[in-house]
Order: C-alpha cells, then sequence, then structure tokens
C-alpha cells in the first residue's frame, strides 16, 4: 500500500483461478464501496495486479506527475483519468491521428508534442493547408514546412525520396540486394551504428482534409499523388526513422480515394470533443468500439479532453494541460540550433525562419 498525491495505490496477489479480468470486472462496486472518484487495475507481474485508487477528478484541473516518462522519441503531452501520464512514444506507435472539433484541444495537444520533440535530436516537419496559421510560430525549429496543397505536393515526394534514400542506406551496410522491394527489408535504422544513422523525422499534418479537396481534374490528379505518398510514407516510413502525426476534424472514407487506407495505418488514435458520432467512430470504432461513447460526451466546456486508444483495443481519457503559444513558440526559438542538417529538405525550411541562438 502506497499513498500518492491523487488517492492510493495498492498491490494485490490473485486467488488461484483469478485473473486480473476478474478484479477490473469489480472496479466499479469498489468505487462505490471505497468512495473514490476511481479505482483502475493495471497488471503487474502474473499473479500481481496494481489498484489505483483516485480520489478526485484528476483531469479538472490538470497537474503533470514529476517522473512523467519521457525520453527520446517520448513525450508526456497529457494526463490520463489515473493520474498517470499519457507519453507519446513514437518508437512504439510511429503513426497517430488526432482528430477533434473547433476549440476542442487539437492545437493544444500539438504544442505540447512540438515543443516536446524540438528539445530532442530529431527533425520536425510540417504540412499547414491553413496558410500555416497554426505551425507558423514554431517556425523556427521546423525542417520543412508546406502551407498550401502546391507545397505539400512537393515536400511529400522529397519525404518519401529521403525514406527511400534511406532504405538504400540499410541495404548498403546489411549487404541487401538493391532489387529488394521495400516491403520485404524487414530491419530499420536503429540497427544502423550511430555514427551512420539519420536523424528521425516527424512529419505534422494539420488539417488533413485539405490534401484531399479538390475542384478540377487537375487537382484530383495530384491529391491522388499526394495521398498515395502519404500512404507510402505510413506503410514504409517507420523503419526509415518518418513518423507521422495526422490531425483534422473528420476524416473518413468520404474525403476520397485511399482515405480509409491511410487511416488504417495510423494506430495511435486521439479523438477530442466531435460535432456527431459518426466522427467518433471514424477515429475510434474500428480499434475500440466501447470508447465511441466516452468520445461522444466530452464537454465544450473542457477543451483539452480526449479519448485516446490504439489497435490493441485499450483507451483511456486524457487531458492535456494549457500550454500558450507564446510559450510554444519561444520553446521552438529557443532550441532552433538543434535544426539538424538535411539537404533534401532545405528547400522548404519556412522563410520566416529567425536567426538561431546558440546553446546556453
Amino acid at each position: 500500500m502506497r499513498p500518492t498525491s491523487t488517492g492510493l495505490r495498492i498491490r494485490l496477489r490473485l486467488a488461484p483461478g483469478q485473473e486480473p479480468a476478474d478484479v477490473a470486472a469489480s472496479a466499479e462496486r469498489l468505487r462505490h464501496a471505497w468512495g473514490v472518484h476511481g479505482v483502475y487495475v493495471e497488471p503487474v507481474k502474473p499473479g500481481v495486479v496494481e489498484l489505483r485508487l483516485v480520489g478526485f477528478d484528476v483531469l479538472r484541473r490538470v497537474r503533470m506527475p514529476r517522473k512523467a516518462g519521457g525520453g527520446f522519441l517520448r513525450v508526456p503531452v497529457a494526463l490520463r483519468e489515473d493520474a498517470t501520464a499519457f507519453v507519446r512514444d513514437y518508437r512504439a506507435i510511429p503513426h497517430e491521428l488526432v482528430l477533434g472539433a473547433t476549440l476542442s484541444g487539437k492545437s493544444m495537444y500539438l504544442r505540447h508534442l512540438i515543443t516536446g520533440l524540438a528539445a530532442q535530436p530529431v527533425a520536425l516537419a510540417g504540412i499547414d493547408c491553413k496558410r500555416g496559421v497554426e505551425l507558423a510560430p514554431f517556425a523556427p525549429r521546423l525542417s520543412a514546412l508546406a502551407t498550401d496543397a502546391g507545397q505539400a505536393a512537393e515536400l511529400l515526394p522529397t519525404l518519401v525520396q529521403e525514406m527511400e534514400d534511406r532504405y538504400d542506406l540499410i541495404r548498403a551496410r546489411q549487404g541487401i540486394a538493391p532489387s529488394t522491394p521495400d516491403e520485404e527489408i524487414t530491419s530499420d535504422v536503429w540497427g544502423l551504428p550511430e555514427s551512420e544513422r539519420p536523424v528521425p523525422i516527424v512529419l505534422f499534418v494539420d488539417e488533413v482534409a485539405e490534401l484531399f479537396l479538390v475542384a478540377s481534374r487537375k487537382d484530383e490528379e495530384r491529391r491522388d499523388e499526394m495521398v498515395t505518398q502519404l500512404i507510402r510514407l505510413a506503410q514504409l516510413g517507420r523503419a526509415a526513422g518518418i513518423y507521422l502525426e495526422v490531425c483534422g476534424q473528420r476524416f473518413g472514407a468520404e474525403l476520397g480515394k485511399g482515405a480509409t487506407m491511410l487511416r488504417a495505418q495510423l494506430s495511435g488514435r486521439v479523438c477530442h470533443r466531435v460535432n456527431d458520432e459518426p466522427s467518433a467512430k471514424m477515429a475510434l470504432g474500428d480499434i475500440a468500439p466501447e470508447a465511441v461513447g466516452a468520445a461522444c460526451t466530452i464537454a465544450p466546456e473542457r477543451p483539452g479532453l480526449a479519448v485516446v486508444g490504439d489497435t490493441s483495443g485499450g483507451w483511456s481519457r486524457i487531458r492535456t494541460p494549457y500550454l500558450s503559444l507564446a510559450d510554444a513558440a519561444a520553446a521552438c526559438e529557443r532550441t532552433a540550433h538543434l535544426v539538424p542538417d538535411l539537404p533534401a529538405l532545405k528547400p522548404f525550411r519556412p522563410a520566416s525562419l529567425t536567426k538561431p541562438r546558440p546553446p546556453a
């Protein structure tokens, strides 16, 4: 038994024939019996589970734990309802879909991700078809930024070529024949020596639906090319150290050809408040159907509250703490000197890039 700032943690040894699911099924009854806000069950090892008793609604006023579990390509971005940190781990879940209506908290979630990655040896690239209003404040730390569909149509092939060059590097290092298809290469850049390993790239796509909208046949051809390139990055990018963070208000089959295939590759899902149940189903229905109802009950007066799930079927409620745009932009300016040297992305460096500050 161990007291915490939010409640109590108790470890229980299971009786013969019991399993963690038996204890989890009793969590609601235990919550009422003990008069606490929530009881959460976590397996520790075979035969032992931990009960996390939370005495109040920790998502009402978010305070991140001091030991949040960050690290390389790991960003503590929000607080779970069981008072533990939700860590966005790109090595474990390389690609993620973030959905939410206007003023639901998507931008706050994005700010925490960018500021968390800004201090790491990672290249950040962005596609923001709202003329860059969401991602332009972070320009000092971005290696590439596309602010409309035309620029995105040029940036995406460059990223695909960068991915293919990294596959060639893996082949050369491991003696794989150059004619081997990318899909048959099972290793990745993390198997390369650190001196030869290319820097990871995280691509943020804001308002992904803008890439699917077309007004003419010419635009339709460009759209098909961009979607194909996004799908290739989602399918093959992980092994090359390229990760996707795709954001939007709605993301379903009605967007057009390739939307469902792209969504299927985004194994991480974060659903903020949405305008209708079908939007919640687009985010969570295919991985955690029972989470759809929880997403539909998010109140407008609680921005930043979201339901997060993954392809394992697990889900939980999280809430992102407040981070002002000015503070996030300042963090990116302080870390501008960490922008890695990627020659392929130099033509896409934001024009508003300020002079990098030397390290303190």
